[in-house]
């Protein structure tokens, strides 16, 4: 955790910004990577706040303006959205291109690392980057030079190491600081006995274990919520939660033309002519990961709220993205099987050209709203992600949550009572 969220963050943005310690024998004028400074460092920082209302809550700790709050208790989870979730697509067109490419070397190789599961080809990629990552820190940087001697601290060391001893301990998700982290600040908030805390502090903790001891014995004592009024659990992970219409409602439109066409292709037949589906729509769902997604249908009138109806999903043994306008339940007659579906409006493709300059960390794709409806399986989502409006063309890039499978791992998951 240490490594990624928190060395390896100070170091770059020190070079960037120029707050690295310069020797006498060094000139700040031949350093061509320090570019957050002045206002650029300021619209730099409007930028990140920006992209953060766009973060989705299962997020955590969105990131804040850095030019105004990085001295300011700036949390690990903040720094860890800020340069490794939104840093390759709004630094792209800040850092120099050499160093811009560079960074997101680095980023794609600690995105893999940061999984729970982690193919061998994939750590094996990992090792690749992150072996010329530590090559070509010294070659921009360092350049070799005993003045920038400052610039090669141990964390840039411990990059070529850390695929290795992924083999050998496991990966980082097992062995992270975050769990001992947070116990200590849990045990630390229950101190009552401040004239005696080391003693107070051996009885809460000693309390605590014994809770999860009978616990473990006997999990019934531990309060089940059940689902929400109203949800409909479709198994796997899927539960269906409302608002929902209470009746079914006749859908013509853009939206009846994409579900009739939908129907059509799976039934095999042509409907009759004027004839457009009913159905009644739901408004969210929660997925497998402990993510609650939600729709355009019922979000666009929630005037505060941190947009969470954008999800990755499978098409054709592809991934795709997509905006739920709304998930809803039909019979296939031809199977008399009921389907659980979601009508989402398709991103386009990645550009190609900035995915390979970025080594797969920036994917910015283009918008069409109801030019593009598609109807889906629901059991083909994948997860939910963040879409980040950039630039004043329609674009936008896709942020996944780093680390999202250690959180299911961690039996972390949305409040499903909550909305």
């Amino acid at each position: 955790m240490h490594l990624f969220a928190l060395n390896l963050s100070d170091l770059f943005l020190s070079l960037w910004r120029g707050t690295m310690q310069c020797d006498p024998d060094d000139d700040k004028s031949t350093w061509d990577w320090m570019v957050l400074v002045g206002d650029v460092w300021k619209r730099h920082g409007e930028d990140v706040a920006k992209a953060a209302k766009h973060l989705p809550s299962y997020f955590d700790k969105p990131p804040r303006n850095p030019a105004e709050k990085m001295n300011s208790g700036y949390k690990a989870q903040e720094f860890l959205n800020y340069l490794y979730v939104l840093g390759p697509a709004l630094l792209r067109n800040i850092l120099p291109k050499r160093y811009w490419q560079h960074f997101c070397k680095f980023v794609a190789g600690v995105r893999i690392v940061w999984q729970r599961k982690i193919p061998r080809d994939q750590l094996q990629r990992a090792h690749k980057l992150l072996c010329e990552v530590d090559l070509d820190f010294e070659r921009l940087y360092y350049q070799r030079k005993a003045s920038r001697l400052q610039f090669c601290r141990q964390s840039v060391h411990a990059l070529v190491h850390t695929c290795p001893e992924t083999v050998r301990v496991g990966p980082g998700g097992y062995r992270s600081q975050w769990t001992m982290e947070r116990t200590i600040g849990n045990l630390g908030e229950e101190i009552k006995q401040h004239s005696n805390p080391y003693a107070n502090l051996s009885q809460r903790g000693m309390r605590r274990c014994r809770a999860n001891a009978l616990v473990v014995m006997i999990p019934s004592l531990l309060p089940d919520k059940g689902l929400p009024a109203g949800a409909e659990d479709l198994g796997n992970g899927f539960i269906l939660l409302r608002a929902r219409d209470k009746f079914h409602q006749r859908v013509d439109g853009e939206y009846g033309s994409a579900i009739l066409t939908f129907l059509e292709e799976e039934e095999g037949e042509a409907a009759k002519e004027g004839w457009f589906p009913r159905v009644a729509r739901w408004a969210r769902l929660r997925l497998p990961n402990g993510q609650i997604v939600r729709s355009v249908w019922k979000e666009s009138k929630m005037a505060t709220v941190r947009p969470a109806r954008n999800v990755k999903y499978l098409y054709d043994k592809e991934v795709r993205y997509g905006e739920v306008q709304f998930f809803f339940q039909a019979t296939i007659n031809k199977t008399g099987k009921e389907h659980s579906l979601a009508l989402v409006s398709v991103y386009s493709d990645p550009d190609p050209e900035i995915l390979e300059e970025s080594y797969g960390t920036v994917i910015q794709c283009d918008y069409f709203g109801e030019e593009a409806l598609d109807v889906i399986a629901i059991r083909d989502i994948q997860a939910g992600v963040a879409m980040i409006p950039i630039g004043e063309d329609g674009a936008y890039f896709v942020a996944e949550k780093l680390g999202l499978d250690i959180d299911t791992m961690a039996g972390t998951e949305e409040d499903m009572h909550a909305d």
